[in-house]
């Protein structure tokens, strides 16, 4: 066997393994980066995601996935199929008593007006830009604060059953300085949606993005660009809420993730 075939076999060898590193675990809600070599075709479930120029890409586990994961990774006509595990999370149950009627099971009229606010919302998630902020550790966007609530906990709202919280939620006193916890594109500005109030979307890539709820001030516009750690409001406890609090959201287009696995809070 000639050295040639045998530097070939080896260079084969090396990229069938290594097709993909990662960033973050594979449990039920998380966030994960992946790395590949740039110019490769990477496909989540068969799907084809976006690659950055220097091999970056970015997805995301929802809360209830049950089946492992399957990554292909497409390179000079080779495929690399990897296969991960997803674990499962154990989730909390919630109770949430003194909200208004209205805010549990919303009168006829505002379906309209909450139906107009999913829209906004699902647009500003559906982005799919080049940008590679997603690829920086995020920031706390509020300091010596106490998170009351979770990811994934089961929310009981004055003793009726509802869908789980998305989100991860920050006590504080109103008027407290938010701070973006990523560098990103504002995609959705708007100071009274029924349910969350002031909210702000940013786009950080790839899919990915943050939302920010139940602000009082909202201090950028639609289309700005926002460094991490500049002041984007304060916090409020407008929209569906019982107190002053700020709950932030994380989503890999419509799939919805846990703040806490970016956060280091896991």
């Amino acid at each position: 066997m000639n050295k040639l075939l045998i530097l070939s076999l080896i260079f084969f060898t090396f990229k069938s393994l290594n097709a993909a590193e990662f960033s973050g675990t594979f449990y039920q809600g998380n966030f994960i980066i992946g790395k590949t070599t740039p110019k490769s075709i990477v496909l989540i479930d068969k799907k084809k995601i976006k690659v950055s120029k220097q091999g970056f890409f970015a997805f995301g586990l929802s809360k209830d996935r049950k089946n492992d994961l399957t990554i292909e990774v497409i390179n000079d006509n080779i495929n690399k199929k990897i296969i991960k595990k997803v674990l499962k999370k154990k989730y909390k149950i919630q109770r949430i008593d003194g909200l208004p009627k209205k805010q549990v099971t919303p009168p006829k009229e505002v379906y309209a007006r909450i139906k107009n606010d999913n829209k906004l919302i699902s647009k500003a998630r559906s982005v799919n830009s080049d940008l590679t902020f997603f690829n920086s550790k995020f920031n706390l966007p509020l300091t010596n604060s106490i998170i009351t609530g979770v990811y994934g906990s089961q929310r009981v709202l004055n003793g009726i059953p509802k869908s789980p919280h998305y989100g991860l939620d920050f006590a504080a006193k109103e008027g407290t300085k938010i701070k973006a916890m990523l560098d990103g594109v504002v995609t959705l500005s708007e100071k009274d949606m029924y349910y969350t109030g002031g909210t702000v979307i940013f786009d950080h890539g790839h899919g990915i993005s943050t939302l920010y709820m139940h602000m009082k001030d909202i201090f950028v516009n639609n289309g700005q660009t926002i460094k991490q750690g500049d002041v984007i409001g304060t916090v409020g406890k407008t929209g569906r809420s019982t107190g002053p609090h700020l709950d932030v959201r994380l989503n890999w287009f419509n799939v919805k993730l846990d703040p806490a696995s970016v956060l280091n809070l896991n």
